[in-house]
């Protein structure tokens, strides 16, 4: 699985090059409600400070609304090592991914990232804001690949709810709908897609706190 764009002849950036965190700019088609992260709801000013929860055990079915927009809080630098073990592993054999020397001979003049893990992290980068709770994935859709991605690139994940539904046949659950997308170092898009998971309310039993406890003493001092 490769980008095929006829357009994307982007050059590679330096592993750790230029850029730093990319600011999308209103033109991206974003909600004009303001991209409001980690525990804010649309609206809020980024800039705002906020008192870090004593205890955070990631979003609820009721903690979502349409609207709301999520950055993932940090950026992923993408390895030789991530793109041909994961091409290996999958029995992915499209010499594109781990044969250099083929890879030189083609238009990008290097290896291209395996599309397919492009897609996995930018999913894992979104799980922290939207769906740690979830219970099940449901479907991926309208993926595109509009830019290649190459080893040494960092993306970050943004995203924004764009459905909620309660489960016909399992109360303790509702239906998110979002869309999200992949942004390397050069502020470009590399990856879009909608995603559709299933997610616990918060009154759930699958969701409620495990930890053991102890009837032990502490043995350091306070």
């Amino acid at each position: 699985m490769k980008n095929t764009d006829p357009e994307s002849t982007v050059p590679p950036a330096a592993p750790g090059g230029g850029g730093g965190r990319p600011t999308p700019q209103p033109e991206d088609g974003l909600s004009p409600s303001s991209l409001a992260a980690n525990l804010g709801r649309p609206g809020a000013d980024a800039g705002e400070e906020r008192e870090a929860p004593k205890e955070w055990r990631g979003r609820y079915y009721e903690d979502f609304a349409v609207g709301d927009v999520f950055r993932s809080r940090f950026g992923r630098t993408i390895t030789d090592t991530d793109n041909v073990w994961f091409t290996c592993v999958t029995m992915n054999t499209n010499p594109m991914h781990f044969d250099v020397p083929f890879a030189e001979t083609t238009r990008f003049g290097q290896p291209l990232v395996n599309s397919a893990f492009t897609l996995a992290l930018v999913t894992g980068l979104t799980v922290p804001d939207t769906s740690e709770n979830a219970a099940a994935n449901l479907a991926w859709t309208d993926i595109k690949l509009p830019k290649p991605v190459f080893v040494g690139d960092t993306v970050w994940a943004e995203s924004e709810i764009t459905g909620l539904r309660e489960s016909e046949s399992n109360p303790s659950v509702g239906i998110v709908s979002m869309r999200s997308r992949g942004i390397n170092q050069r502020r470009q898009v590399v990856i879009e897609f909608r995603r559709t998971f299933m997610v616990y309310k918060r009154g759930a039993p699958e969701v409620q706190d495990t930890f053991p406890g102890t009837d032990d003493e502490w043995t350091v001092g306070g």
